[in-house]
């Protein structure tokens, strides 16, 4: 099987440095024509720079087609305008990859509200933005496939980064409902939690550990997740040519009744309840309201 993307239509957001340029340069190399998304600031988001037109012109070099655009993502009309930009340019969109992200680490006691909601804006609010904006798109032409970046820091939590982690756990959220409304029109969704070596994790890591997380080796887990045959609703984790899945699972439970439901019940019950025997994951949230009635009812008889 050969994935390309000829006569398809990409956005990047972040794209330029780190993971995004990657996913651009390769999306441009299996044919796609790339929109370069990127401010061109700092990690902390501050600043601006020539990023987005420093890769159209990598990839303008290497026989690919491209364009630059320099919207922030945080500005929902100036997002809306981007998009209609493309299709005037090129008649439809069939891929978005939400890359971008900046950070502004602190441990809870210190955080100011103003770097946990810019955090927040930038991460949520602009997968929100981007792919709000495309949306009407992909199903009107009845195909697209979107990636969120979500991150190991909101799947389990990282110390010192309690914003970054609320919002990467919030894609998560996004992308959990958008794969359900998607599939009508085949509007796939899913979610990427890389480890890679960029400007927002080279101090975090020793150099010998950034020296095996090149951002090259995710981004071939990236164009599968957003293939023709790419599935819907999963989270991929990738970091130094290692891929794994991550899902939420949910405990079989135990059913206490009611009359005599107690907090010293719940107490008593924790081991059978957090029993992993039997966990599976849930595939909506009246998945587990019908599994809570059918092991209620199975008890009441």
């Amino acid at each position: 099987m050969s994935i390309r993307f000829d006569d398809q239509v990409a956005i990047v957001t972040g794209a330029g440095g780190g993971l995004g340029r990657s996913h651009a340069l390769e999306l441009a190399a299996r044919g796609a024509k790339v929109v370069v998304n990127d401010l061109g600031g700092s990690v902390d988001g501050s600043g601006s720079g020539s990023a987005a037109q420093d890769v159209v012109a990598e990839i303008e070099a290497a026989g690919g087609v491209a364009m630059a655009d320099t919207t922030n993502i945080t500005d929902e009309a100036g997002v809306n305008a981007m998009v209609q930009t493309v299709m005037d340019k090129w008649g439809r969109i069939d891929v978005l990859i939400n890359n971008a992200g900046i950070l502004r680490d602190k441990t809870f006691s210190k955080m100011e509200t103003h770097n946990f909601n810019v955090v927040m804006d930038v991460h949520l609010m602009g997968t929100y933005n981007c792919t709000r904006a495309v949306w009407p798109i992909m199903r009107e032409q009845n195909y697209g496939r979107i990636l969120v970046t979500s991150s190991a820091s909101g799947i389990y939590g990282n110390f010192g980064q309690s914003n970054y982690g609320a919002a990467k756990s919030s894609v998560v959220g996004l992308m959990n409902t958008l794969k359900l409304e998607g599939t009508k029109n085949n509007v796939h969704i899913n979610g990427l939690a890389p480890v890679a070596a960029t400007r927002m994790t080279e101090g975090l890591m020793p150099p010998e550990a950034l020296a095996m997380l090149q951002p090259e080796l995710v981004t071939p887990g990236v164009l599968f997740m957003v293939s023709k045959d790419a599935p819907s609703g999963e989270i991929l984790c990738a970091g130094a040519g290692v891929f794994a899945r991550a899902r939420m699972v949910e405990t079989q439970g135990v059913y206490l009744g009611g009359d005599d439901l107690s907090p010293e019940k719940v107490a008593e019950n924790w081991e059978g309840i957090t029993d992993s025997a039997g966990e599976a994951p849930i595939e909506n949230a009246s998945g587990q309201t019908m599994k809570f009635m059918n092991i209620a009812m199975a008890q009441k008889g």
